[in-house]
């Protein structure tokens, strides 16, 4: 089963099961797959993560029962899973930006969330420069933030840690072993999301004095050790903005060049490498620049 059609049916049977407890084991066996790959292939291709999707699935529905009318609010509470009306309340608001009295009673419309479709385009063979490499330990240092797994607001999350950690960036360019290279780690998935760090490659001597030299500031970072491992490696084109490029290029890797290679995602931190400016004479050549994305990934006939 190719994951394209393993993602529908796992989606067709959540939609099944709205109502219902939903163990991720058994959504995961609806695409033959372990909860962890899973998640991570449901996440690349439909840019949520498992939890968040199921969530706004069922706060749709208790939407529309409520504004039709069809229901007291704590027993449609109680049918899409929420242990109180109070927590079904909270959670409601945050979705629909309306509490659910205000749905039912005044007619205010809330957010409309439909089951998700996949669909594979095919346009060509994939010319992508992908490579399967070995990589040694890597050590970086960081900062992070939990990111949730709503795709609907990434690029919000993506615009408020950015802003929100300049400071913190330029500290850490201004230290880097490579000021041209910056690195995006991201770990820990679940259900829920993920962490996302931004982080640089440090020379020895700046590790070596890094909590004396930044002070009261050195708490907001993390050291972050990398274990060697084998990854699948893709690029981006050249162009001013690559970093725009890595969701397409994350799910072209899954979709077409992961099933063809032999390997499975396996669990470690995903890795992306941005080769921010290249020297051409005095000028800076911004089409230069690309991303290199690292897939951690195992021998598929080495999976239990």
């Amino acid at each position: 089963m190719d994951w394209v059609t393993a993602v529908q049916t796992a989606i067709d049977y959540m939609e099944e099961h709205l109502t219902e407890p939903m163990r991720y084991e058994a959504i995961a066996q609806q695409g033959c797959a372990s909860v962890f790959h899973f998640q991570r292939m449901f996440h690349i291709l439909c840019g949520y993560t498992l939890g968040e999707y199921i969530r706004s699935r069922r706060l749709s529905q208790a939407a529309a029962e409520l504004a039709a009318g069809h229901g007291r609010v704590v027993d449609i509470a109680a049918k899409y899973g929420y242990e109180s009306p109070d927590s079904f309340a909270r959670a409601f608001q945050r979705f629909h930006g309306a509490t659910p009295s205000q749905v039912r009673d005044n007619g205010v419309p809330p957010r409309q969330f439909a089951p998700l479709r996949i669909k594979m385009t095919v346009e060509g063979g994939c010319t992508l420069p992908c490579r399967v490499e070995e990589k040694q330990e890597l050590l970086l240092t960081g900062y992070k933030r939990r990111f949730s797994g709503d795709r609907s607001n990434k690029q919000a999350q993506d615009h408020d840690f950015a802003c929100e950690t300049r400071v913190l960036q330029y500290l850490l360019e201004g230290i880097s072993r490579e000021h041209e290279i910056t690195y995006q780690v991201l770990t820990h998935f679940d259900a829920d999301g993920y962490d996302f760090y931004f982080a640089s490659q440090l020379p020895p001597w700046a590790l070596a004095a890094f909590d004396e030299d930044l002070g009261e500031m050195a708490r907001h970072f993390e050291h972050l050790r990398i274990p060697a491992g084998t990854y699948l490696v893709c690029e981006t084109a050249r162009c001013e903005f690559p970093t725009a490029q890595m969701d397409a290029l994350r799910r072209t890797m899954v979709t077409d060049v992961l099933p063809r290679s032999g390997y499975l995602l396996r669990d470690a931190p995903e890795i992306g490498v941005i080769h921010w400016f290249f020297e051409d004479g005095n000028d800076r050549v911004n089409t230069a620049r690309y991303c290199e994305l690292w897939l951690p990934i195992v021998k598929a006939d080495q999976v239990g």
